[in-house]
């Protein structure tokens, strides 16, 4: 591996690891918030949670509908960590140095790229049913923040990225077989 290469494999594993323990935290505060809301002070769900720049505002859906709250703190939980799980994936990845730029087609690899492939599928499936939750809670009349404060309507994106990373898997397979007749030709 050249130095260069060296270098920005570990840029990425740093920020791999940055974007992590983001998510981690993220995660742990929707799990903290929802039960603290449910289970000591209801009044926390008017601060709920803090999300670019704006507080996310749950009052009048814990006030409406209890289960209704649950329903959609437990899909942001859901998907915050899923995503500190596809990270956690990529950090792994990292970690125990399997990815071998001079011999890249090994099954380890492979099975990691259908891992995150799924991953990154299930989150677009989460934000597709979180997204119908808030759009259902809306045509309700209730007071919510907009879908974009929650991050249910990035489900496009995810899914396309699953699909890409999906034939990626499937094309690397295939590279992994081509590689295994190779070693046994010489």
């Amino acid at each position: 591996m050249t130095k260069q290469s060296d270098i920005t494999f570990k840029l990425l594993n740093v920020l791999a690891w940055c974007i992590f323990i983001g998510l981690c935290i993220k995660a742990g505060a929707f799990i903290f918030n929802t039960l603290f809301v449910l289970l000591y002070n209801p009044a926390g769900a008017t601060k709920f949670y803090q999300s670019q720049g704006t507080d996310i505002n749950l009052a009048s859906l814990y006030n409406y509908s209890q289960s209704r709250f649950v329903t959609v703190t437990s899909l942001m939980i859901i998907i915050a960590v899923l995503k500190a799980t596809l990270f956690y994936l990529i950090v792994n990845l990292f970690h125990k140095k399997k990815l071998n730029l001079s011999h890249p087609f090994n099954e380890f690899v492979g099975g990691y790229l259908f891992k995150i492939a799924y991953l990154a599928i299930g989150i677009a499936l989460f934000c597709f049913w979180g997204a119908n939750v808030i759009f259902g809670i809306e045509k309700l009349k209730i007071a919510i923040p907009p879908i974009q404060i929650f991050g249910f309507n990035a489900a496009v994106e995810w899914l396309f990225m699953g699909m890409i990373l999906l034939i990626f898997a499937k094309i690397f397979k295939k590279g992994i077989e081509l590689q295994s007749e190779n070693d046994l030709t010489v």
